[in-house]
């Protein structure tokens, strides 16, 4: 029997990673910590909820000498109350450690620090004051949002960038309700709004999203509005069309293998009764008898039919092929028989 690392299907790029890290929102990312490091600014990063590594992957390929990489995450353990069980069971049953670390070690040498626990063990675990960017998407229950919030203020350094998962979805109304007061009444700072995912500091949000609003701009496949609201200035970043550009990533380890090119047919000496060579391109296009045949859509009633087929018993239905067989190669003789 094949083991878990046999079968299991390396991802070619990062978007062969299942997850719901859109690309506006990789595009974000990659800008936020290009940015950081365009400016010399150094520290660690961290992500609370992994699911299968595709958000850590891209974080991974940001990281410095001398910088960690922490990923908080229960994968599969049993959840510290009954609501997160819960949550935990409809969302995120498939979800497992060796398939995060199988997928992450796809695009990467080593592993970043994993920590198997809930989000709320965070702060035992990393020192105060040192990361630069922190990926918030543990859970959708206010009691953890709201907590992990408070963790990431207390790690993050001063200007560093923060990052609330699935703020505004209609299934995640706890998010929403940790998110905006955070910004109210805990000094979070907008810096820009995706559609999934809400871009904050504790820091000054005017340079970075001056910057931001600028190179959102010279992007024609991404649309930008900005409001006011509770004396907070909103930039809100929108993909347009379905196809984005997105940043450029070191590619898989594990590469698809590339496709063996099918060698040439062999020329044939076939030639016509007068003796005239015939045309390979000629032979080629000639139907090779049932494996040759049309590939054009079916027809209603081809589908009807062959609808019924399928639904009659089995006994029924190999009677009926018979039957059609035997009037084809009946009506088959008939035509060679008046040539």
């Amino acid at each position: 029997m094949a083991t878990a690392q046999e079968t299991h299907k390396y991802p070619g790029e990062l978007n062969d990673v299942p997850g719901w890290f859109w690309p506006l929102d990789q595009v974000l990312f990659s800008w936020f910590l290009e940015r950081q490091e365009q400016r010399g600014a150094r520290g660690d990063l961290l992500e609370l909820g992994a699911y299968l590594g595709k958000s850590a992957i891209l974080l991974g390929h940001h990281l410095r000498e001398g910088e960690t990489l922490t990923v908080c995450d229960l994968f599969g353990a049993e959840p510290p109350d009954a609501a997160n069980r819960a949550e935990a069971a409809q969302s995120y049953s498939s979800l497992t450690r060796q398939a995060f670390e199988q997928n992450y070690l796809s695009f990467h040498d080593t592993l970043p620090t994993i920590i198997q626990a809930p989000s709320s063990a965070i702060t035992d675990e990393v020192a105060p004051g040192t990361c630069r960017f922190a990926h918030i998407d543990a859970s959708h229950l206010y009691e953890h949002v709201e907590g992990d919030i408070g963790a990431a203020r207390d790690l993050l350094l001063p200007d560093g960038i923060v990052v609330l998962d699935d703020f505004r979805s209609e299934h995640t109304p706890g998010v929403a309700v940790a998110a905006w007061e955070a910004v109210l009444n805990r000094g979070l700072r907008p810096v820009c709004l995706s559609s999934q995912k809400l871009y904050a500091t504790w820091g000054d949000p005017e340079p970075v999203r001056e910057e931001l609003l600028a190179a959102l701009r010279e992007r024609d496949d991404c649309s930008v509005t900005v409001e006011q609201a509770a004396g907070h200035r909103l930039v809100r970043a929108r993909a347009k069309g379905k196809r984005m550009r997105l940043p450029s990533l070191p590619p898989s380890l594990h590469p698809a293998p590339a496709a063996v090119p099918s060698s040439p047919a062999p020329a044939s000496s076939a030639s016509r009764p007068d003796g005239v060579p015939v045309p390979e391109q000629t032979k080629q296009a000639r139907p090779a008898g049932r494996a040759a045949r049309s590939t054009r859509p079916p027809t209603p009633r081809e589908r009807t039919r062959r609808l019924a087929l399928d639904l009659l018993p089995p006994v029924v239905t190999r009677a009926v092929r018979r039957y059609r067989a035997a009037q084809r190669a009946k009506a088959s003789g008939t035509a060679q028989s008046r040539r």
